[in-house]
């Protein structure tokens, strides 16, 4: 009895595979020239930022858009760097010296050196002017030699008071610029340390930008890897994206269909709707591969004969019947 049960059942394969073999073999010629699965580009999003996932309010066939904000990840830590990172900021410009005060003594004493130089020069002028009258009195006898004397040695005192009056105004010039000039170099060196110190501030405020979790372009959420109150790490996956608003059926053409496509024409693109009809969409040739390759084995093409191919993209507007690994066949 065991005999008979286990050649019933053998002879139950035959039957069926012969059955198969007939079907596949009775078969007309396709009502499509190439056919192929449909596509999309997917993409996987990462985190840009560790912490603790706080909300991520996404789930897999959620409809996103470019720039939105779907989570935040806790970056607590990187906040109180950043406080951190301006106070001592502001230390450093406490550090900045001021030139005002030490400067403004120097420039005060200028206004009245150049105010006393004045006066001295004022007065040599009046001694000048006598000193000519008293010259032609003494020609005249008029006076004694010794007054006029007396004038030149004073005039020739003023003189010198008056040079040196100069002199101590150009010192007191230069010691203005010096003192400018070292405020300066001083000031330099706190900057050069400001510089690095911004940096940082903008690198943290730039690592706590990226504690948003942002979606980067418009999309369906196919696979969600990550949820709520987990731990991330930059890099590690969140979820996968794909545009889902045009997809691309990937078809095979034979050599000779090759003659009748070219990209840009518009095709006939033909997708299961129920066990006995299809529904036609238009799509656009995108692309044609330049180089030949072999049959794929779950590709039927209408020259069942050729074993090259090439592949090409279709490009197909969804309406939202059309899903990824979705069969479709086109007539050219």
């Amino acid at each position: 009895m065991r005999n008979k049960h286990k050649m019933t059942g053998q002879n139950i394969l035959k039957l069926s595979f012969l059955v198969g073999t007939l079907a596949s073999c009775s078969g007309g010629e396709n009502d499509f020239d190439a056919s192929g699965v449909f596509e999309a580009t997917e993409i996987i999003v990462s985190s840009e930022s560790s912490g603790k996932i706080l909300d991520f309010g996404i789930e897999e066939g959620t409809v996103l858009t470019a720039g939105q904000i779907i989570g935040n990840i806790d970056c607590e830590n990187l906040n109180l760097q950043k406080s951190q990172l301006e106070a001592s900021y502001e230390a450093i410009g406490a550090k900045r010296n001021s030139s005002g005060p030490q400067v403004g003594i120097l420039k005060q004493q200028l206004v009245t050196q150049n105010k006393q130089l004045a006066a001295q020069r004022q007065q040599y002028a009046v001694l000048a002017k006598e000193q000519k009258r008293l010259q032609k009195l003494v020609e005249a006898e008029a006076v004694p030699v010794k007054q006029l004397d007396d004038l030149d040695g004073s005039l020739e005192v003023l003189q010198k008071q008056i040079d040196a009056a100069e002199s101590q105004l150009n010192v007191t010039e230069q010691q203005i610029v010096s003192a400018e000039q070292q405020i300066a170099i001083g000031n330099r060196a706190v900057m050069s340390e400001e510089k690095p110190m911004q940096e940082r501030i903008a690198q943290v405020e730039n690592m706590i930008g990226k504690c948003q979790i942002q979606n980067p372009q418009a999309g369906t959420v196919l696979v969600k890897y990550a949820e709520q109150n987990e731990v991330t790490a930059p890099g590690k996956a969140l979820y996968k994206l794909a545009d889902m608003s045009t997809l691309k059926l990937r078809a095979y053409l034979t050599n000779g269909q090759l003659s009748k496509v070219k990209v840009g024409q518009e095709v006939t693109v033909m997708v299961d709707d129920g066990e006995d009809s299809y529904k036609e969409m238009k799509g656009v040739v995108e692309w044609i591969s330049d180089k030949a390759e072999f049959t794929p084995k779950t590709i039927q093409t209408k020259d069942e004969r050729a074993n090259l191919v090439y592949a090409s993209k279709i490009k197909v507007e969804n309406d939202g019947f059309l899903k990824i690994g979705m069969y479709g066949e086109v007539k050219l």
